[in-house]
């Protein structure tokens, strides 16, 4: 399923982009040396109670997981890259963490994804990794613009990532989003130019660089949804939901 969606309804999008930024970027301040996950999960559940959002998460049960999620936010550290499960551990000094939060706001949802050293231990090559995950995603935002298709994305994208001398994986990518969390198109993160499904207005995106620092490969953690690097490598993770406008891409979750 592909959702177009008219000027109405991109003001609500906007509330529901604003609403993921924000509480990614509150639990990103409140993370310290200590935190433990189950407590980020707690805080991100209670934020989206209090503004009356309905999580995207905590029901979800696609085929390529273990049953539901039954958690509110994605806790992904080190060499967990996607769907980090949150459970019982506490952040050391140094610890590269991922938080990806989705949720509905006023019938429409958003996406979005950070990753960022805990403490003051912060390593060149993760600095480096990260970096180049966020450049990847201005790449691929700036690539999306009205008439383009999603093959322009995926080529900006990949662009950065190849350059930074990073392996990419195709399994998974960024994704249409709207009423639902997951839609058609599916954007991967390395591509062609001038392929794929046409960009309109009116059109959300998720769109969500991220690298392995030495491998492609995933395996899957005992608890049936936590990806890592096979290798045990370190990974990053940058996300955000755009718009397509007649005027170009709007970041909804900055």
């Amino acid at each position: 399923m592909i959702e177009i969606f008219g000027p109405a309804d991109l003001s609500r999008a906007k509330e529901s982009g604003k609403f993921i930024g924000s509480v990614l970027r509150t639990l990103q301040d409140r993370v310290k040396v200590g935190t433990n996950l189950l407590e980020i999960d707690q805080w991100a559940a209670d934020m989206i109670a209090d503004a009356g959002a309905i999580s995207c998460y905590v029901d979800y049960d696609p085929s390529f997981g273990d049953g539901p999620f039954g958690h509110y936010i994605c806790t992904s550290v080190n060499d967990a890259v996607l769907h980090g499960m949150p459970h019982d551990y506490a952040l050391k000094d140094g610890d590269l963490l991922t938080l990806d939060l989705a949720a509905i706001l006023g019938g429409i949802a958003a996406d979005a994804a950070v990753s960022f050293i805990v403490g003051a231990a912060a390593s060149l090559a993760d600095s480096l990794m990260i970096e180049t995950t966020q450049r990847a995603l201005e790449a691929g935002i700036a690539a999306a613009n009205p008439g383009s298709q999603i093959g322009d994305i995926s080529h900006a994208i990949g662009s950065v990532l190849s350059a930074g001398g990073f392996p990419i994986n195709t399994d998974f990518g960024g994704h249409g989003i709207g009423t639902t969390m997951h839609q058609e198109p599916h954007i991967s993160n390395v591509g062609q130019p001038g392929r794929g499904y046409k960009l309109r207005p009116g059109l959300l995106l998720a769109i969500e660089p991220w690298v392995m620092a030495d491998t492609a490969e995933l395996i899957t953690d005992a608890d049936g949804w936590t990806l890592r690097s096979a290798t045990g490598a370190r990974s990053a993770h940058s996300e955000h939901t755009i718009a397509i406008t007649e005027d170009g891409p709007i970041i909804l979750t900055n």
